[in-house]
């Protein structure tokens, strides 16, 4: 965990001192944790300090299909399918959402939000409390500046899938 914890910092350098820490602390979490933690930040978007990405900058045409095959799926498919993009599995789902730019994989999440919200795709479940130490990064984030809050969630979507050229 160390060395993905040093790499995300590497990434991050040029970055304000609050991103790569955030980042750092999210690579600790669970793959669940980091679920439920993109949950309720994409929940937030324009209800709180959290700022919404800015989908209209990517090309989220790109990842439309995607979006469509993970509708189509059951709900414990769906489930697995976020898993997997967390966890980096090799599977075809991963492999396309690897080859989305940084934006669209943003944008992405965004969409899969909102689809989550409307019933479409599996949310997590109502009363879902976060963990301790997902929480506090939760509340950290909503401390962060608008680019802060986009570099970090764009970092934590873009290091998720499976891109078979790298």
């Amino acid at each position: 965990m160390k060395i993905i914890t040093d790499a995300l910092v590497k990434q991050s350098a040029g970055i304000s001192a609050p991103v790569p820490s955030t980042l750092a602390d999210f690579a600790q979490l669970s793959t669940d944790e980091k679920l439920g933690l993109l949950w309720f930040v994409y929940e937030q978007m324009g209800k709180s300090s959290v700022t919404p990405a800015a989908t209209g900058a990517a090309r989220l045409q790109f990842a439309e299909g995607l979006l469509g095959q993970v509708k189509a799926l059951s709900a414990d498919e769906q489930l697995s399918f976020m898993q997997d993009l967390v966890e980096k599995r090799n599977t075809p789902l991963t492999r396309a959402y690897g080859l989305l730019t940084n934006n669209t994989k943003l944008a992405f999440w965004y969409q899969l939000a909102e689809l989550m919200c409307s019933g479409d795709v599996i949310a997590v479940p109502a009363g879902y409390i976060l963990p301790y130490k997902a929480s506090i990064l939760y509340e950290r984030i909503l401390g962060l500046q608008f680019g802060e809050q986009i570099s970090v969630l764009r970092q934590a979507v873009v290091d998720m899938g499976y891109d078979p050229f790298s």
